[in-house]
């Protein structure tokens, strides 16, 4: 039974872990997070933005791909279907879709504009029975064309987001989507600090571009109020990595080795064994 993500990151907030957020990109993507996150008894929420929705025939076709799954598994830990990187429009499709979370990315508005879209869909969300995660501030990198240049957020202009209802709130402090660059500054915990400071110890935040940010700074970023942790292009790699090896090793050609259940066996491993390390890392084994 999917779940709104409320409840799972109040919980991680109140104990001093992170819930990850996996994003979903098709069939194999979303066995191999759900029996990683039912083998260590982890809470999840399965990330889908617009583009990885088109892509999947459409929000109601994941929805319904989920949830079947999700009982035919048998998987007994709470699981949310979010919408990632959300559109004014795309938050409603979700809405209407079956999704159990969404989140507007209004960062790229005016404040003013920003402030009034998001309060609407919290309004929207909750009538529903939805979470809803709202952001300010860039993330760097381009996510379905949204490209940001990971200016970090204002904490005044967070504040007013938080006071309009989100249940949990992404705030650019410097992180990026895909691979960090070498001269990447790091995680600006100065910000981080002021933006708890200014929307108070009850609201979960978010930490978007997950991958690739070194051990110690996502343990500091838990330790200062970050509750969810969106991890994609890491499964991406490691899933292209092991394919890639697969077939290198001609063993697509011995057998039936080009079976797409054999061929993208691999692949599927390798996101169970990397969502497991996330989780350790996140503390949020055991949790569910």
């Amino acid at each position: 039974m999917l779940v709104s993500a409320k409840e799972m990151l109040d919980k991680a907030l109140a104990g001093h872990y992170a819930v990850p957020q996996f994003n979903i990109n098709n069939l194999e993507w979303t066995k191999s997070i759900l029996l990683a996150c039912e083998e260590v008894k982890s809470p999840v929420i399965l990330g889908v933005s617009e583009g990885a929705g088109k892509y999947m025939c459409g929000f109601e076709t994941v929805t319904a791909m989920v949830k079947a799954m999700d009982k035919s598994l048998g998987i007994t830990v709470p699981v949310a279907l979010h919408l990632d990187h959300g559109s004014y429009d795309g938050c409603y499709s979700c809405i209407k879709a079956g999704f159990t979370s969404i989140m507007f990315d209004g960062s790229h508005f005016a404040i003013e504009e920003n402030i009034e879209k998001t309060k609407e869909l919290v309004a929207a969300a909750h009538k529903a029975g939805l979470s809803i995660e709202a952001e300010v501030g860039a993330i760097g990198g381009e996510e379905d064309g949204v490209i940001g240049m990971g200016e970090c957020a204002d904490p005044e202009e967070c504040k007013k987001i938080a006071d309009l209802g989100v249940d949990f709130l992404a705030a650019g402090i410097g992180n990026i989507h895909g691979i960090y660059p070498e001269n990447w500054k790091g995680l600006s915990f100065e910000t981080l600090a002021e933006i708890k400071k200014a929307v108070g110890d009850k609201m979960p935040l978010v930490l978007h571009g997950g991958t690739g940010i070194p051990d110690d700074q996502i343990k500091k970023a838990i330790s200062l109020g970050v509750a969810k942790i969106n991890v994609n292009t890491e499964l991406q790699l490691v899933f292209a990595k092991a394919t890639r090896e697969y077939i290198e090793a001609g063993e697509d050609k011995k057998g039936k080795g080009f079976d797409p259940r054999k061929l993208l066996k691999p692949g599927a491993e390798a996101i169970v064994e990397e969502c497991k390390k996330k989780i350790a890392l996140f503390g949020c084994g055991g949790k569910a």
